[in-house]
């Protein structure tokens, strides 16, 4: 589906990020894992350099234009092109709305949208060359319903969701499509360290009746990814077990 694509995936070393990187990795993807924690980017990477897979650690905060082009760099000087683009890096500060700090506020803003816009800016000038490419972000579905205690994080998804009808048009014909994922709850480290009765109500608000997995996100973004889905563009998919429609 995506064998000896190049694969530039922000937010790479844990979580989503990680079961993403696996997947295309999988599928014969040779990947740029980015990340601001560069020892655990270099962890993942020697682990997927021991898979077989050929890949390159780059530590790089998104929020930096400077350090966006480095990455972008890095991915030229040792593959040659950036095929895929994920912009998963994103981070969480809750707090009711009257309790939100504006350096809260900002940093969410920063990570989740401006990060998103810099990575896809630097990255779709190297695929307009290329007339080719895939970018995919990975929004959330309290994007599109709202959640009490995360209007930051709410309002930064709905804004990339925004972000990707907007590049999807104007990249269209470059033959670059744009398109979002929207996971639900995702079962992760840290909703694992809940308790039952908490993961319960959890499940409870989802028709589905259970939590996601990281591996459900990684397999809706390989499709998107692929040859397969090239008339798919300016879309978002909810990975979310019914709990919006």
């Amino acid at each position: 589906m995506v064998q000896d694509k190049v694969a530039l995936v922000t937010g790479a070393s844990r979580g989503i990020g990680r079961s993403i990187s696996l997947a295309l990795a999988g599928q014969g993807a040779k990947i740029v894992a980015v990340d601001i924690d560069l020892q655990a980017t270099e962890a993942f990477v020697t682990e997927l350099k021991a898979l077989g897979t050929d890949a390159v650690a780059v530590q790089g905060n998104v929020t930096i234009a400077a350090d966006v082009e480095r990455m972008v760099n890095v991915a030229k000087e040792n593959f040659g092109r950036v095929d895929i683009l994920v912009n998963n890096a994103g981070i969480t500060r809750d707090a009711l709305l009257l309790r939100m700090k504006d350096e809260d506020w900002d940093a969410v803003l920063d990570v989740n949208l401006k990060g998103a816009f810099l990575c896809t800016r630097a990255v779709a000038k190297l695929m307009t060359k290329q007339r080719s490419g895939r970018i995919i972000n990975i929004a959330s579905v309290v994007g599109q319903m709202g959640n009490a205690g995360q209007a930051n994080y709410c309002a930064s998804k709905a804004g990339l969701m925004g972000l990707t009808r907007s590049n999807a048009r104007e990249l269209a014909k470059r033959n670059i499509t744009v398109n979002a994922v929207a996971p639900g709850f995702i079962a992760t480290d840290m909703t694992d360290a809940l308790p039952e009765q908490v993961r319960a109500e959890l499940a409870a608000q989802i028709p589905l009746e259970r939590l996601g997995s990281a591996d459900d996100i990684a397999h809706t973004v390989l499709f998107l990814a692929s040859d397969q889905a090239g008339y798919i563009t300016g879309q978002v998919i909810g990975v979310n077990g019914g709990m919006y429609m």
